[in-house]
């Protein structure tokens, strides 16, 4: 294929575009997210998708002023030189760098900064804290502060920057009329609202010129009470227009938590219809995101003219090739996203480290290889037991560094408990990689035995050089209890009280009556899933759990 002649599957997303002064090689991207990464671990995790072929990708959102704490100083110009080392490594690869200006506002956790500030005296539900009303002085210092970042990101070497007002940060809490009840002319009216966002924009553009690209993201609406709709925000997107060069939206924000980050049980693409009231306004390059996990469905949206751009951030922390290997004819070989946002999401807010439980080398590459690294000195019989996620993984290593491999499973199918759990309701695509591991370990010439129980005798017989066991583990039934650890459950050996494998078909032994009552002492899904299983079933349920939320 010619290097202009367009992609025989995807035309639309291996095409061009021109947004402002920047023109991007290909409408995938990887809009801003999380990772708290800094250094040559920050450098090493955006280089691998720049190498991986995405288009443009954006750095987190990162606090323009001091009393905004943020793993990159950009309030301060030490922070051009971390730009110029970044750009150094991504600009070989064509990859546009951009980054996202924000102050989280009354989201800034109290012990972070002195003060929390906002538009108005409104908590944030994730962290508390009564925050400050801004005073007039304080929002020029705030909008000078943006500014000053921006020229920072342009004298650091990045292509573009990008104004983040949604999610429920600060910028939002201004245009918000559930979270903006002051009285003066920066509230009220939808453009007294609006003159903290056109302030930043006409001093960004007053510090950095027009020939640096500068977007902006925002809510396709707030999904709380009183606070702005769809119609609302594309009157927004209208006014401010003239002033970006493209438009970036997303949903929800943390008064609605579950609506950033949509889970497996969303369906694909859940966003879409929420943006086309704002999106049929514009006339500039539009990003959209939600979902978006597959190249066909990104492929749709670009060429219905739906969307200019498609971010797809978690396909692209589960397999940050996703690019290249779509533009070979390889889409077969990319690693899929579950949607469990175990990883992303749960571990990043959690302990304030990003991973992905499909991809052991997100935000670690560094030190551990997306794929391994060649083939091993010596070719070895290798003999795998489990043909779980586990072991399938180690049998597909092991193939391809070139060693003989045997994968033995006791049951007649693979994929292990993940093939239990994706048998949950609205749990499916967590099988996806399991899937994806078969098809991977098939390809390899994997030799796979299947119904086949493994002791000294087979291990004898096979004479294997190395030995990986991955049999996994079994649901305990001993009545254990975490918040009792010495006290079984009473009644735990009793007949009619089973395990989630029994519940899902793959014990053998389960007869499913009510009422029932369901013992969650995890705080996981599969008490969740449990639940919902019994409830299709007719059932009428009960939770109990040693947690205070589910």
């Amino acid at each position: 294929m010619a290097a202009d002649a367009p992609h025989p599957r995807y035309p639309h997303l291996f095409s061009p575009i021109e947004v402002g002064p920047v023109t991007i090689p290909n409408r995938i991207i990887r809009s801003a997210h999380g990772t708290l990464l800094s250094g040559e671990k920050l450098i090493a995790y955006h280089e691998a998708r720049a190498r991986g072929g995405v288009g443009m990708s954006t750095l987190e959102a990162t606090g323009v002023h001091r009393n905004a704490p943020s793993v990159t100083p950009l309030y301060d110009d030490s922070v051009i030189p971390i730009y110029q080392e970044l750009m150094a490594r991504i600009r070989p690869y064509g990859m546009k760098m951009f980054q996202q200006l924000y102050h989280p506002g009354s989201a800034t956790r109290p012990k972070k900064a002195a003060t929390q500030v906002s538009a108005s005296p409104i908590p944030n539900p994730m962290v508390g804290g009564i925050p400050v009303e801004m005073t007039v002085a304080d929002i020029e210092e705030m909008v000078a502060a943006f500014a000053s970042a921006a020229r920072r990101c342009r004298e650091g070497g990045l292509d573009g920057i990008d104004i983040h007002a949604s999610s429920g940060y600060l910028i939002e809490q201004f245009l918000s009329p559930a979270n903006n009840t002051r009285e003066d002319h920066y509230g009220g009216s939808l453009e007294n609202r609006m003159r903290f966002l056109l302030e930043i924009l006409e001093a960004i553009r007053a510090e950095v010129g027009d020939d640096f690209c500068m977007g902006i993201r925002l809510p396709n609406q707030e999904y709380i009470p009183g606070g702005m709709t769809p119609q609302d925000i594309a009157e927004v997107a209208r006014i401010i227009e003239p002033y970006v060069d493209y438009v970036s939206l997303h949903m929800g924000s943390y008064w609605r938590f579950y609506t950033l980050l949509a889970p497996m049980d969303v369906p694909l693409g859940n966003e879409m219809p929420h943006n086309d009231p704002i999106t049929s306004v514009l006339t500039k390059p539009t990003i959209v995101v939600g979902r978006i996990m597959t190249l066909d469905h990104a492929e749709h949206i670009v060429a219905s003219g739906k969307a200019s751009m498609v971010s797809m951030v978690r396909a692209l922390i589960a397999d940050p090739e996703l690019v290249a290997k779509a533009r070979r004819g390889e889409e077969h070989l990319v690693r899929p996203c579950i949607g469990s946002n175990i990883g992303c999401v749960g571990q990043m807010m959690s302990t304030g480290v990003l991973s992905c439980v499909v991809n052991v080398a997100a935000a670690a590459e560094t030190t551990v290889p997306f794929d391994p690294p060649g083939p091993a000195p010596v070719r070895k019989k290798v003999m795998v037991v489990g043909g779980g996620p586990g072991g399938l993984e180690a049998a597909r290593t092991a193939a391809l560094r070139g060693h003989e491999v045997h994968l033995y499973e006791a049951t007649r199918k693979l994929g292990g408990q993940v093939a239990i759990a994706a048998s949950a309701p609205h749990r499916s695509d967590i099988g996806a990689i399991t899937e994806w591991l078969t098809g991977e370990v098939e390809r390899l010439g994997v030799t796979i035995r299947l119904a086949t129980m493994v002791d000294p005798d087979v291990v004898a017989e096979l004479d294997p050089d190395e030995v990986v066991i991955a049999t996994g583990g079994t649901p305990r039934t001993d009545g254990f209890q975490l918040s009792a650890p010495v006290t079984p459950i009473p009644g735990h050996d009793l007949r009619h009280v089973y395990t989630s494998w029994d519940v899902f078909g793959f014990g053998g032994r389960a007869t499913l009556e009510g009422p029932a009552v369901v013992f969650d002492d995890t705080g996981t899904f599969e008490a969740i899933s449990v639940c919902d299983a019994l409830l299709e079933a007719g059932l009428q349920v009960t939770m109990v759990g040693r947690n205070d939320a589910i």
